[in-house]
């Protein structure tokens, strides 16, 4: 028990001098943001005289400047001649580092180190640009003391791709590289061999991770092209805000489909605190928004949620400083917001009834645009921020003994919280609404499963008369469903799906046999026209006879061109009469990464939206109080 005891003290302890470093740090960085406003609308230049001499060392006339500063912001003389100093310091380098750029191309790169290297968490390293990502992943880990495989280097809100040369990346002179962890230590001297190896071991396994990550949304989102049957096969679908599936275009579908997917997985890390690996995923989520159309991206919240998501990793890891677009990132974030849900979120009461979980996202957005101002200088700003985020919260706030009250009754926590926000704090409101949406709930998935059933039904039924799966599916979406209509497309337009040569559907023949063409002469057809026919659908029985019926005996003029066009023939290689033990290996690798996937993926359609808000209630009180000390200070002074 004393053993514990202490061991509390000593994380107690641990934890009030990390706030006090973080205090001193936040009011350096408000210090050194203020000052920087200030020389810039003064048109001051630091490196040159009267501040600067010909040897590149502080004159006298920076002491006056620090005197006017301090004067002006009501603080301590010494603490802004140290900044300005820092500041001036930092210029040189730059100027330094832009003339050596311009006579030998040697760039500078800005790197962040992760925030357990307190004393030197951003420093300076030379490079030229023609050397690939693997290259300077090396030299950063040579340099600072980092196990090469171990790390992740982002630059401009992206992965470094180690096969790729800088330059072909847009890495720039004077750009700005995070590194990222994948293991986390404290690199102690002591540690033994053992120790290191089980690090090594954890680094690899997060590195696996990563990969099955990749692979199972991939997996994941190829299914949503495909039609499968919801009994037996995992897949995603996409919703709208109430629950039903939505139909997406195809070219945005699986874009789409993958940036949802990284952006729930890396969620799932963000709850876990695992801010590092959390990152990639977030930055692989937004470049898969943006391949999907801006009007797409305006009607749904997921992207704003993103934006909000990115700048709070950035801000947990302790580098929003490399984020250059933070504001623009939030800016964003509330515009997609208004647009998706109308003016004062009339459009979402609409829809829901009611806006109170969807507060909960406000309340973060606030919080961050206040961090952020505190951080350029904006005192008053972040102090108008963080009391409207500080506001939120005491409305959002939930009496524990209310969330206990729903468990009681069957409901889980998130169930509760969800509930008491969206009506105001009433548990018995709270009961009714919970319930209510479970029964709607479970009607909407049974409604959309057996429209996936009869989608499959439908899809069968047309495979069955000879079109490839892709085909099918494709006319079923023209005809919403109706399965006459989607025949009666397919008959009417085969140029349309004919290069879809499916290997499930066609016999890849060169020249038709003489058994399929007895069997359309048979059926009445021209023995021309039937060799004809088998030759453009490549021996395929069914799509020629439907074909040649459909047409009057005879091929449309659009497809007696193919008849002329030598068939493809399907490549062969060894791999095609593989073992089944291989084929059965990857089948349950592929297996453990969807289903990796599908643990992280959230049963509550609205877990973007449940929080408690203690990370929050506790980040509001030390913004608010880092700038009621900046206010005392200033009195004091």
């Amino acid at each position: 028990m004393k053993i514990n005891g202490g061991r509390r003290r000593i994380r107690a302890l641990g934890r009030s001098r990390r706030a006090l470093w973080w205090r001193r740090m936040a009011q350096k960085k408000y210090l050194q943001a203020k000052l920087t406003q200030f020389l810039r609308e003064d048109r001051i230049q630091l490196w040159k005289p009267p501040y600067t001499d010909e040897n590149k060392e502080v004159n006298l006339a920076l002491k006056d400047l620090a005197k006017k500063y301090s004067d002006k912001l009501e603080c301590c003389e010494n603490e802004v001649e140290k900044v300005i100093e820092e500041i001036r310091r930092k210029a040189i380098e730059r100027g330094t580092g832009n003339e050596n750029y311009k006579t030998t191309g040697i760039a500078t790169i800005e790197v962040f180190l992760p925030p357990r290297l307190r004393k030197d968490r951003k420093t300076l390293l030379e490079t030229r640009l023609h050397i690939t990502g693997k290259e300077l992943r090396s030299k950063i880990a040579e340099t600072f003391g980092f196990q090469e495989n171990y790390i992740k280097i982002v630059i401009n809100k992206k992965q470094l791709q180690l096969g790729k040369s800088l330059e072909e990346q847009g890495v720039k002179h004077n750009v700005k590289a995070m590194v990222l962890e994948l293991k986390q230590s404290e690199e102690d001297a002591r540690k033994n061999f053992q120790d290191e190896e089980e690090e090594q071991n954890e680094a690899k396994l997060k590195e696996k991770r990563i990969q099955r990550t990749k692979r199972g949304l991939e997996i994941l989102a190829e299914r949503a092209e495909m039609v499968v049957d919801p009994e037996t096969t995992p897949y995603l679908d996409i919703a709208n805000q109430t629950g039903r599936s939505i139909e997406i275009p195809s070219s945005e579908r699986k874009a789409l489909m993958l940036a949802m997917g990284y952006h729930e997985k890396g969620r799932a890390f963000l709850k876990r605190k695992e801010y590092g690996i959390a990152l990639p995923c977030l930055l692989d989520a937004d470049r898969y928004f943006c391949e999907c159309c801006t009007e797409l991206l305006d009607t749904v919240d997921n992207y704003a949620v993103l934006q909000l998501d990115i700048v709070w990793c950035y801000f947990r890891l302790e580098q929003l400083e490399c984020l250059d677009d933070a504001e623009k990132k939030l800016n964003l974030a509330q515009k997609c917001f208004k647009n998706c849900y109308g003016e004062n979120h009339q459009r979402l009461v609409n829809i829901k009834g009611n806006c109170g979980k969807e507060k909960v996202l406000f309340l973060r957005l606030y919080l961050l645009q206040g961090i952020r101002n505190f951080h350029s200088g904006n005192g008053e700003e972040a102090s108008e921020y963080l009391n409207k985020a500080r506001q939120l919260f005491k409305e959002l706030y939930i009496d524990p003994s209310k969330v206990h009250s729903l468990l009681q009754l069957g409901f889980t926590a998130q169930e509760a919280r969800l509930g008491l926000r969206a009506c105001d704090g009433n548990v018995d409101h709270a009961a009714t609404h919970i319930t209510s949406r479970r029964e709607e709930l479970a009607q909407i998935r049974k409604e959309e499963k057996e429209k996936k059933r009869l989608c499959l039904e439908n899809v069968n039924a047309l495979k069955g008369m000879g079109y490839s799966t892709h085909a099918a599916r494709q006319a079923l979406q023209q005809a919403r469903g109706n399965l006459d209509e989607a025949l009666r497309i397919l008959l009417s337009t085969p140029r349309m799906w004919l290069s879809d040569s499916d290997s499930e559907t066609s016999n890849h023949q060169e020249s038709p046999s003489q058994e399929n063409i007895d069997q359309l002469v048979y059926m009445g057809f021209d023995t021309a026209a039937a060799r004809a026919a088998l030759r453009v659908f490549r021996g395929n029985v069914q799509l020629a006879a439907q074909t040649l019926a459909h047409n009057g005996g005879s091929l449309p003029p659009g497809l007696q061109l193919a008849v002329e066009e030598p068939p493809s023939t399907p490549s062969t290689s060894p791999s095609d009469s593989a073992g089944t033990s291989s084929a059965s290996t990857d089948e349950d690798m592929e297996t453990e990464a969807v289903n990796e996937i599908l643990e992280d993926i959230p049963e509550h359609e609205e877990d973007y939206l449940d929080s408690t808000l203690e990370d929050e209630e506790i980040i509001i009180a030390e913004y608010l109080s880092y700038v009621e000390n900046i206010k005392s200070a200033s009195k004091k002074n």
